[in-house]
């Protein structure tokens, strides 16, 4: 296999192919229709075709192109039902499988990375991957002290293709300050960058997994593996077993559905406190509830350091708009530099934010892609009261990976379809949030 493609044109290429060839099968398919075939069958036969290539380009491309892709996994929730079904699927396999490395290709890289010998580490090594990511896939091994383990190798030039998708964001900067006038955009993407770029660092991300492993070692409700052995592009940690999430969302009953977001909330929303570290990709190949009952987290290359746990601040903000107490919600917003004294009425602010926090009004809530699909409609009208506050917010860039997990896991939350307690989750983990709901 050649070297992912690193150049901006030839990566914009096999991208820009998509929407074109979606237009050649609207052609085809109209003439199908005018034929005598069923509108719905052809349109049906349009999108599954259009979301195969969607699936074959970002996997192909991998690096940030396919991590845009399993990002938007996680919020299969919101696509209407003509489209949840065939995208809802290519997104699907994004998080467990891609266009494979050559087994060849996977030797030379162990042999770089572990020694010329590395076979002698193993006491078995499958070269048919396992599962594939966006910088690097997957291989089943047992370890020389008969440990199963899963064995995580970065493709070549992975780090390359991603700077370049990457370098492609500050062509967007102009837009986004026209769209969004409160937010740092040209900051916003110099720390989506690094957050990015770290993925890469398998030291880095082997040293977070430890401290996750650690924390969590005897929990009752996770399993963390261990790392084994890590070099700069090769990962080995303990093999977790398990049904993926977006299969728990497919075929789970629903005491399966809700067992793993009541998990899922409940990891996430206790890390910082008990781990010092907030896992920051929440896309569902990244989790499997286990046999027995446990939520086995993998991938821990996007992480954010929270050494003091959940600011305060969020607390009592997340309290006042709970409360529906416009005032107080204005005044904390306004001592954390989210709005400016003026530029956002208090009332304003809280029908921004006031459907967004009802989950936290209730002591079950069922997160649904109605829900979900409301909310997008919702913030996505560029003409509503809602946008123009949206616009005016200035969201400090270091809380940018703070809010990709929020969307993430409120995606594949609705993605279960899961009954969760999670304001009591909530009240448990972030200082400042306790009081009557």
């Amino acid at each position: 296999m050649r070297d992912l493609p690193t150049r901006g044109l030839a990566r914009g290429v096999r991208l820009a192919a998509v929407p074109a060839a979606f237009v050649g099968r609207r052609a085809v398919g109209l003439g199908k229709w005018v034929g005598g075939r069923p509108a719905e069958a052809v349109a049906a036969e349009v999108q599954a075709r259009t979301a195969e290539q969607l699936f074959g380009v970002l996997g192909q491309l991998k690096g940030g192109a396919m991590k845009g892709g399993q990002w938007l996994s996680t919020m299969e929730a919101a696509l209407p039902e003509t489209l949840a079904g065939p995208y809802g699927e290519a997104l699907t396999r994004l998080q467990e499988a891609a266009p494979p490395m050559p087994a060849t290709t996977v030797h030379q890289v162990l042999a770089a990375q572990l020694g010329r010998s590395w076979r002698s580490r193993f006491a078995e090594f499958d070269s048919e991957p396992a599962a594939a990511a966006s910088i690097g896939q997957v291989h089943r091994a047992v370890w020389h002290d008969g440990r199963p383990v899963a064995v995580k190798v970065q493709y070549p030039r992975a780090g390359a293709a991603l700077a370049t998708d990457l370098r492609q964001l500050d062509r967007l900067v102009p837009l986004l300050r026209v769209a969004a006038p409160g937010l740092d955009a040209r900051g916003l993407f110099a720390e989506l960058r690094s957050r990015v770029m770290a993925e890469v660092d398998y030291h880095q991300e082997a040293a977070a997994q430890g401290e996750f492993a650690r924390a969590l070692r005897q929990d009752p409700d996770f399993m963390v593996p261990d790392v084994v052995a890590a070099s700069d592009r090769v990962l080995v940690s303990e093999w977790v077993d398990g049904t993926p999430m977006a299969q728990v969302a497919r075929q789970g009953d629903v005491a399966e559905r809700d067992r793993a977001g009541f998990l899922l909330s409940r990891f996430l929303l206790s890390s910082p406190a008990r781990v010092g570290r907030l896992h920051g990709d929440p896309h569902p190949g990244n989790f499997r509830l286990l046999p027995d009952g446990r939520l086995g987290v993998v991938d821990f290359g996007a992480t954010l350091p929270m050494p003091h746990g959940w600011p305060p601040a969020l607390g009592a903000l997340l309290r006042a708009g709970r409360d529906r107490d416009a005032p107080g919600l204005a005044m904390v917003a306004e001592r954390t530099r989210l709005i400016r004294p003026g530029e956002v009425t208090p009332d304003a602010l809280l029908e921004l934010l006031d459907p967004v926090l009802e989950p936290l009004r209730h002591e079950q809530f069922t997160f649904s892609r109605e829900w979900m699909r409301s909310l997008t409609l919702r913030f996505s009208d560029p003409r509503s009261a809602v946008t123009s506050t949206q616009r005016r917010l200035h969201v400090p860039v270091r809380y940018l990976l703070v809010q990709r997990v929020a969307a993430g896991t409120t995606g594949v939350l609705c993605l279960l379809g899961a009954t969760v307690p999670v304001a009591g989750e909530a009240v448990g983990w972030l200082p400042d949030l306790d009081g009557a709901t």
